[in-house]
This record gives C-alpha cells, structure tokens and sequence, in this order.
C-alpha cells in the first residue's frame, strides 16, 4: 500500500523531504502546507496539492504521516504537539536540551488521539544518536566522542547576517584534527570545548561597513563564537555565491573503549553530506515509513529513534531483510 505523505513547511528541510518520498516508492507525496500564499508557492511534484496551513486538519483522513519541517526555536514546540493530534507525525526537533520536555507534550496529545508522533529525527539528533548508544552498550567501559563537520552551521549562519554591516555569510564547523587523531588513536583525551572544533566565517559585508567591529562582535558572540578559534574571511557576493552556495555538513561518532582482557578498540561512524537538508529529509522519510506500520500495529504515543527496531525503516520484508541484510 502507498503511504500518503504531508509535508508542513516548504524551506530547505521541505524540499528535502520531497525529494526522499520521490526515492521511495512505497510513498506518495499528497499535499504541501504552508504558511505563506499557496498560489505563489511552486513544488517540484505534480499532482500534490499546495495548501495554506489551517487547511492541513481538512485533509486529516488523507494523509498516513505529516512531516513537520518547522524549526526547533518555535516551530516545532507549538506545531508537533498541535499536529500530534490528528496525523501521525515526524519532526527533526534538534534542541538537546528540550527534548524530553518537547518528548513529554508530544506523547500526551499523540496518546490522546492514538497517533505515532516520531521527534527529533535526522542524523544529530537522530543517527549519531542511536550510535552514541549502539556503542556504548558494546563498550560499557569507554567515552564518546562527537565531532561536527566540515559543514555549514545554518544558525550560526544567521546569527553573523543579523550584525549589522553584515550583507550576507556562511560558517562552518571544523574538527580540530589533532584532537580527532587522538581519539582516533585511543588516547581518551579530555578535550574543551575549543579543543574539539574551530570556526570559520564567510562575510559579504554591506559597503563601508566596520570590517575590525564585525570581525570582533562575530569572535565575541556568547554561545555561538566566543568559546572557540574562529577564522573571518572577508569576501566578495560573487566569491560567496560560487564557492559558499552549498549546504554540506556531517560528522564523527567515535567510541573508545575497553573489553575484560584489557584490549582496546574504537568504534566510528562518519557522514560526509553534500546536502544536510536533503540527507535529513531522507532520514525523515525512512522514518515515515515506520510511523505508518506502527500506526497500522496499533501503537500511538511518542518515539524516538531509539524506540524503533530498524525492520521498521525497510521496504524490505522480514524475509528479504534476512536473507540479504543479515
């Protein structure tokens, strides 16, 4: 059977999930809610509706699974537990520290309605995650460690083009590689915060505009710059446009650890992402496909990544899965 996908929100995380359902089969794309004027907004699919989103509960007998692609700061705490109580739902929610509180309100309007509402869902939260926890329970005795990058940080991004002077910029973050190949080795360092990465700022800034002022509130913003080595490059929009267009990222998960005998061993998992938002929505969509069986099981409540056995995420059959996956 097709799974009827919704997509509420069109940005770039949006666009990504369209292009994951056009992969896949088993989906289909039915309608794209937005907040902005449907008749000016154009997707990629043909044949899906484009709704404004207080049309979205008209369609609740539709869609299987909405994919909610909101941002974390206000989106997704107002719009997942909202949602929760008519579809069976996915976001990417990202805020660590939230979670079990954002977890919390989705699990009771889902339970209330007998929806799966799947949160935080992507490749940090989301894969790094269940790895961080696959390999811990393999090396009880170790540390984790979580290395972000090379990528372009689209918060810390928009943090910059708010400064004033600032016409446009992109950041990326950089694994210290000393500190990389340390854990890598086995060492188990204790590394700080500026230890582990670096940044690396792009600015297109407005014209005679303070370049020094810029340079030093971007080195001083708490929580985005100040705790690390940031590198400013001062550049032009055409430099910007042709080399900074992009949306790469990804990242190391490492595990280092001991077994009884004393022997060492290091656990690694890396993403190299040409496309975060892309990638993200393809974990998303494989995510959808589990939200739909265990719907269709007869579960409801609010999951995680760490609550949802991988056979969920195939097309495959149990079968197919054992006989060329196992």
């Amino acid at each position: 059977m097709t799974i009827r996908i919704g997509i509420l929100g069109y940005g770039n995380l949006g666009r990504g999930v369209e292009a994951a359902i056009a992969k896949n089969p088993d989906m289909e794309l039915k309608a794209v809610f937005t907040r902005r004027a449907p008749e000016n907004l154009h997707i990629a699919t043909a044949g899906a509706k484009v709704l404004h989103a207080d049309q979205a509960e008209a369609m609740k007998d539709e869609i299987d699974v909405l994919m909610i692609c909101g941002g974390s700061a206000t989106d997704l705490p107002e719009q997942t537990p909202k949602y929760a109580a008519l579809f069976n739902v996915i976001d990417s929610f990202d805020t660590h520290a939230r979670i079990p509180a954002h977890f919390a309100n989705v699990d009771a309007a889902a339970k209330k309605a007998g929806k799966i509402g799947i949160i935080s869902c992507g490749w940090d939260p989301g894969m790094f995650s269940l790895n961080r926890l696959y390999a811990s329970c393999i090396l009880p005795d170790g540390k984790d460690y979580t290395f972000w990058g090379r990528g372009v940080s689209q918060g810390h991004s928009d943090a910059v083009r708010r400064i004033e002077g600032v016409q446009d910029a992109r950041q990326y973050t950089v694994p210290v590689p000393a500190a990389l190949e340390a854990v890598r080795a086995g060492q188990n360092p204790t590394l700080t915060t500026r230890e582990k990465h670096t940044r690396e700022v792009f600015v297109v800034a407005e014209e005679g505009a303070d370049l020094a002022r810029i340079e030093r509130e971007i080195k001083e913003m708490p929580n985005y710059f100040s705790d690390y080595d940031t590198t400013v490059h001062f550049i032009d929009a055409g430099t910007l446009a042709r080399e900074h267009a992009g949306l790469p990222h990804g990242g190391f998960v490492i595990r280092s650890g001991e077994t009884a005998e004393g022997h060492h061993h290091v656990i690694e998992y890396r993403l190299q992402l040409d496309s975060n938002p892309e990638f993200t929505g393809s974990v998303l969509v494989a995510y959808a496909r589990a939200a739909y069986r265990m719907a269709q099981e007869g579960m409801s409540g609010a999951k995680t990544v760490f609550d949802i056995a991988p056979a969920y995420l195939s097309a495959q059959s149990g079968e197919e899965l054992r006989a060329h996956m196992l």
